[in-house]
């Protein structure tokens, strides 16, 4: 994707943020949060609250939210020797094996064991870039050990164990199909209250799927941006989305992406020709200089420097907006990242 005239240096995308902004906890209430709002290319800010995109949002609208949920990829074993695993699932395939992150004092080899709860014992059968893929007996010992033994996955950036709390908050209201292991941040704002609000003055919704992977908290390793491969998530976007996504557009509404995922999920499945339902795998890596054929507004938390989630929030509202954005964020103490606050980004052509 070499529509630009210069090369993206991973450098651009960085920026300095205090730690003690870095939110550890949710909010008492889910809308409670703040909203930063601002349109495209503009460098004017509005410091709100979550609750006030009901009045930035109007009739004929539709608002695209991602509906998988996490489930409980954290799980801790043993190798034979004794020495501690901690493991992050990735994906669980077919026939009883997985896709994982490993942490532990050496990399085991192919062939070795790990030990888990209730002596379930799991084979390293090889590599896939930074992943391992382990063998089970079969997908459903999987999911029995996963929701017996597993934890919420929180973060990196998250500086303490998940709670009880996070069981519920760390889904969003709405969440339906198991799969990712990160929750699409954007939507944890949202009660079911204010989707009912929404409905009421006429915005619509819809939602697709995208099922999060461990691979969103991946570093960028490499310095020219075009160079970085970004992992592959399943995702689904029905003939449903895509009807709604035409209708909404013809009668001249605006689709509204809730989160980065949404995004990448609708313009994976978008073509010259229109928007078609799509199963599989996308690794789209979204960047500045993409043109966007579907999303008009989005919703998205505050993400880390030089994340590929951040290129994708410079690719959509203009570099130049989006760092002052931040750094206007920061200079107003807003809380970043999973648990903190989020933004609301119009086209320059879509405004209220």
């Amino acid at each position: 994707m070499k529509n630009i005239a210069y090369v993206l240096n991973l450098v651009q995308f960085d920026y300095t943020l205090p730690e003690a902004l870095i939110a550890q906890f949710p909010l008492q209430q889910r809308t409670a949060s703040r909203l930063l709002h601002f349109v495209c290319n503009g460098n004017v800010f509005d410091d709100l609250k979550f609750v006030d995109l009901q009045q930035l949002l109007r009739e004929g609208d539709l608002l695209v939210l991602n509906d998988t949920r996490v489930i409980p990829a954290r799980l801790y074993g043993n190798k034979p020797t004794g020495g501690k695993v901690e493991l992050l699932f990735e994906r669980v395939l077919d026939a009883g094996k997985a896709i994982v992150q490993l942490r532990t004092s050496k990399s085991p080899s192919t062939g070795s064991h790990l030990i888990f709860a209730g002596n379930v014992a799991a084979t390293v059968v090889g590599r896939q870039d930074e992943f391992f893929v382990l063998q089970f007996n079969n997908r459903a010992e999987i999911e029995a050990l996963l929701h017996e033994s597993g934890q919420i996955p929180l973060p990196p950036y998250i500086r303490r164990k998940a709670g009880q709390e996070d069981l519920e908050r760390y889904q969003t209201v709405y969440a339906r199909h198991e799969g990712a292991v990160a929750a699409p941040t954007a939507g944890l704002h949202f009660d079911q209250s204010m989707l009912k609000q929404l409905q009421c003055q006429g915005v619509e919704s819809v939602c697709i799927t995208l099922h999060v992977g461990a691979g969103t908290f991946q570093p960028v390793r490499v310095q020219e941006v075009e160079a970085h491969a970004l992992h592959a998530e399943q995702m689904n976007v029905t003939q449903q989305v895509c009807q709604m996504v035409t209708d909404c557009k013809r009668r001249g509404g605006r689709v509204i992406a809730v989160g980065t995922t949404v995004v990448r999920a609708l313009e994976s499945a978008a073509t010259k020709q229109g928007i078609h339902p799509y199963t599989g795998d996308t690794n789209l890596f979204i960047y500045p200089g993409f043109q966007f054929r579907v999303v008009d507004g989005l919703i998205t938390n505050f993400h880390l420097p030089k994340s590929t989630l951040l290129m994708l929030v410079c690719a959509f509202a203009g570099y130049e907006a989006t760092m002052a954005a931040y750094r206007h964020a920061v200079a107003q103490r807003y809380r970043f990242y999973s648990y903190g606050d989020a933004m609301f980004i119009q086209r320059a052509s879509q405004q209220v």
